[in-house]
């Protein structure tokens, strides 16, 4: 009883200590993300990298089997008139067990980068609201890079549809980066498809990283077009940076930078969406003529996104997202879902710094 109790003791201390440090964006900046965490990353990755499957995501079915079994038993329990007090007391004791033993290891595997200073205080960016004129402005050269970049993308996307070449080019797109800022180093690169691709185009999800595993994961089965921005996103995530929007503008830079014109073309593809979405919101007027100056096959791409997802909408992923923006929410992230769109901001912030010949 006495070791049970010392337990219990021992994992409420160190989750106040873990909650303590987060209110500290600083200390967590210097002493964890920059200091324990990249030790952590690694570590995982040379663990895991190794093996060509996912191993989170078995973890992942593990833990919803575990779950199907606990349900089946509750019900047979309650038809057998088996429940009582003692069942559901040792119930609450199991589950608070459990979600404190989460939170730890989520906390220290990953993510107390939610804390961090971040990207902006790395690169010295002011991320501060812009106006509608520099939205419009910033959409525009958005949709020149694209128009750019449309034929020679085509021509190198198709290797794409190997998995390996993802990945392999998508590491080499942060060595680029690398070279050019320190702080992007990504050593014992690891990235995998998700075992669950299928079942991410019902939920929405074009790729995910797993805190406890330290993996990253891909949706291969979209548009090759759109993988290899995902892929970026996701290595970001593997580097640390937690939020949507920062593992958004790591992976822009890291994908503007390669040099690849699959990669290149992805990101301002998928920067677009961000883009024109905000600007609509704002003047939809503006947006018209930008959104018609696309070239066709661009604008064809757009389309085939929009028939490939057509044909798996259901019922349950507005539900999904929702759980998932309020997971965003309690993890420093306001805006929720539309934190991803955020990305604009650290753009245009980047833009003020540098100029619009960066961009």
């Amino acid at each position: 009883m006495m070791n049970k109790k010392t337990n219990w003791i021992i994992l409420i201390v160190i989750s106040i200590l873990i909650k303590l440090f987060s209110f500290f964006p600083g200390a967590v900046e210097s002493v964890y993300s920059t200091g324990i965490y990249p030790v952590i990353a690694r570590f995982l990755r040379i663990l895991f990298g190794w093996i060509p499957f996912s191993i989170g995501d078995i973890f992942y079915g593990v833990i919803i089997i575990c779950l199907i079994y606990q349900i089946i038993s509750f019900f047979k329990k309650l038809f057998k008139k088996q429940l009582g007090k003692s069942y559901f007391l040792a119930a609450l004791k199991k589950s608070a067990f459990i979600v404190l033993l989460i939170y730890i290891f989520f906390n220290l595997l990953w993510g107390l980068n939610y804390n961090r200073r971040g990207i902006a205080y790395q690169l010295q960016l002011e991320v501060k609201p812009y106006s509608t004129n520099e939205l419009s402005q910033l959409t525009q050269l958005i949709v020149e890079r694209l128009n750019t970049l449309d034929s020679s993308s085509r021509t190198e996307r198709n290797q794409l549809h190997s998995k390996s070449v993802l990945f392999t080019r998508s590491a080499q797109a942060y060595q680029t980066l690398k070279d050019k800022n320190p702080v992007f180093g990504y050593p014992s690169p690891s990235v995998k498809p998700s075992l669950y691709s299928y079942l991410g185009n019902y939920l929405g999800f074009t790729g995910y990283y797993n805190p406890f595993s330290g993996e990253a994961q891909v949706n291969t089965t979209v548009p090759v077009y759109v993988r290899p921005f995902t892929s970026c996103h996701e290595i970001g995530h593997q580097l640390g940076y937690a939020k949507e929007n920062e593992a958004n503008f790591s992976g822009y830079l890291a994908a503007k930078n390669s040099g690849d014109p699959a990669f290149m073309y992805s990101v301002y593809f998928d920067l677009y969406m961000y883009a024109a979405s905000e600007l609509y919101m704002r003047d939809s007027t503006l947006l018209v003529p930008l959104r018609e100056s696309l070239k066709p096959t661009v604008r064809k791409d757009f389309r085939d996104l929009r028939k490939f997802y057509d044909q798996y909408q259901n019922p349950f992923e507005p539900y999904i997202r929702k759980l998932y923006g309020n997971y965003l929410k309690a993890n420093q992230q306001p805006q929720g879902i539309m934190s991803y769109n955020e990305v604009i901001a650290w753009l245009i912030a980047y833009e003020r710094k540098y100029g619009s010949e960066v961009i």
